[in-house]
């Protein structure tokens, strides 16, 4: 095949062609040519107006920060990553660099659907946690207790060796997961978190934390672009995921097909998302900050086309099914039903994102998309389940296996 192709393909992992299929199935949809899915405009400014209403909400000074997956570590208030961390000591900022890059990569890869049932009971505070804040304890509880690291004197720490050889019991027991405490899709997690390993030896790293010191030496004046550290997130975590699309030698990851997406160019029919790298690249933002480094262009990184986001647009009716027995079913993650739904989540969040800040009357810069998602588009979303559905659960059955939601 030629290069010009491979070429293309390569484009399909820039946030630049999440955000352009993502908008040709909006405008898909605003015609009326979708498969699967019905858009109506017209609803955006009551959904902006849900969302702003959150925001005040959570965030009533606007001091907004980033999503990332360390909210997730702070428990009524407690946070507990930096508790952690000062206990700790680390000895210089590349070790505590190094630590958050093995947590905030570990927690964000085991960070999928949970499930309505399965709780974690944390031993500090003794309250029961479900779903991604959870996860996200559990894993950093495990991250103390040295789960993941294969040198019992150096437990703060992710290593290739543990990764590889991390089995399904011990990540049940570190969830506190068994058949009276359900976690969807535990050998899904415990697959990937080996494929990690597996894949950071094939790279010659010990460590994922070694893409903290990466980052830093990419940073010569500085300043680091969002869209950089995605491109190296792609590049060095491309080969965890399980077997998908590889067209032309290159590994597409998070990108699945649809059939009236870019007729005739050489990547006809392929729709981008990297929803689990990008939520990666939004965790990875802070440590860098925290060592003085500035990123920029963070607004480059697209919206994350999960359930929370996506369920916020279906359950306000900005998009709606063309056939309700549609929400019935369960639908595979590659369906073209599932695909219209995750690029128009995609489309719409830039949507709300814009709308959002001309009622603050705040600029891309002071409000970027990352403090939209968290104020926000993911809390809204999750707010309108509880009042739409008793189990709060997203509005949709997807059939997943841990490495897309």
């Amino acid at each position: 095949m030629p290069d010009r192709d491979s070429e293309a393909f390569r484009a399909l992992l820039k946030p630049a062609a999440v955000r352009e299929r993502a908008r040709e199935m909006l405008e898909l949809g605003l015609s009326g040519g979708l498969l699967h899915f019905s858009v109506h405009p017209e609803r955006l400014e009551a959904c902006a107006d849900y969302v702003l209403e959150t925001i005040r909400a959570n965030y009533p000074t606007l001091e907004i920060p980033f999503h990332a997956r360390w909210r997730h570590f702070v428990v009524a208030g407690d946070d507990r990553w930096q508790r952690l961390d000062q206990a700790a000591a680390f000895s210089d900022t590349g070790a505590r660099g190094r630590a958050a890059y093995d947590l905030a990569i570990v927690s964000v890869l085991l960070d999928a659907g949970a499930g309505p049932d399965w709780r974690y009971r944390d031993a500090a505070t003794g309250s029961e946690i479900g779903r991604s804040e959870g996860l996200a304890l559990a894993s950093l509880d495990m991250f103390a207790a040295g789960l993941f690291s294969s040198d019992p004197a150096d437990p703060l720490r992710a290593d290739a060796d543990a990764l590889k050889h991390l089995d399904t019991a011990g990540l049940a027991q570190g969830f506190q997961a068994g058949p009276d405490n359900m976690l969807l899709a535990l050998e899904g997690r415990a697959a990937l978190l080996n494929r990690l390993g597996e894949e950071l030896e094939r790279q010659g790293l010990s460590r994922p934390g070694e893409l903290f010191d990466r980052f830093a030496a990419a940073a010569d004046t500085g300043t680091l672009r969002a869209a950089h550290m995605l491109g190296e997130v792609l590049a060095v975590f491309g080969g965890i995921w399980p077997s998908r699309l590889t067209l032309a030698g290159v590994a597409l990851g998070d990108t699945w097909r649809h059939p009236l997406i870019a007729p005739g160019e050489p990547t006809e029919g392929l729709v981008p998302f990297h929803k689990l790298s990008q939520w990666l690249t939004y965790s990875l933002i802070e440590p860098l900050q925290w060592a003085g480094i500035t990123i920029v262009d963070i607004d480059d990184l697209t919206g994350l086309p999960e359930y929370r986001n996506g369920g916020l647009f279906l359950d306000s009716g900005v998009i709606a099914l063309k056939d309700e027995a549609d929400r019935e079913k369960a639908h595979e993650v590659g369906s073209p039903l599932v695909v219209e739904w995750r690029a128009l989540t995609v489309a719409l969040l830039d949507e709300i994102g814009a709308l959002v800040r001309r009622r603050l009357g705040r600029s891309r810069e002071e409000l970027p998309l990352a403090k939209v998602l968290e104020g926000g588009s993911w809390a809204a979303g999750r707010r309108i389940a509880r009042e739409k559905r008793v189990d709060g659960g997203p509005p949709l059955t997807i059939v997943s296996d841990g490495t897309v939601f």
